[in-house]
């Protein structure tokens, strides 16, 4: 787990079975060490990245694309988290950290937990 200048949240590089590392926003309660699974047959724990759809209702996700494969927009700063409240159809409701709720495709991608270093925002810079 990294310090990243351009962000709040710490990023955790990943090493993949086939060789390849990649970074990605380190969740609350990630450590070094822990084994993190990408695809609909995840385990829901933190870290873990898997469609909506295979998510269970309530839920706390962040990083969450708004299209299928358009990457992750939604809930990626410091502390962030947004609720999966219900399932209706094709889409799912989900709560905003701004008590919002906001219908998402079902096939979109999140990640399971909150986003790490929520104490960022009690930094005094003066």
């Amino acid at each position: 787990i990294e310090y990243d200048p351009n962000r709040t949240a710490r990023i955790a590089l990943l090493h993949y079975a086939d060789g390849e590392k990649r970074y990605i926003i380190a969740p609350a309660k990630l450590k070094q060490g822990d084994v993190v699974e990408n695809g609909a047959g995840a385990d829901i724990k933190p870290g873990n990245n898997l469609p909506l759809r295979n998510i269970p209702t309530g839920t706390v996700i962040h990083a969450i694309e708004l299209k299928p494969g358009g990457g992750a927009k939604i809930a990626r700063s410091a502390g962030a988290s947004v609720q999966l409240v219900a399932k209706d159809g094709p889409y799912a409701q989900l709560r905003m950290p701004s008590g919002e709720i906001r219908n998402v495709d079902l096939r979109c991608r999140a990640t399971v937990g909150e986003v790490g270093n929520a104490e960022q925002s009690n930094i005094n810079w003066g």
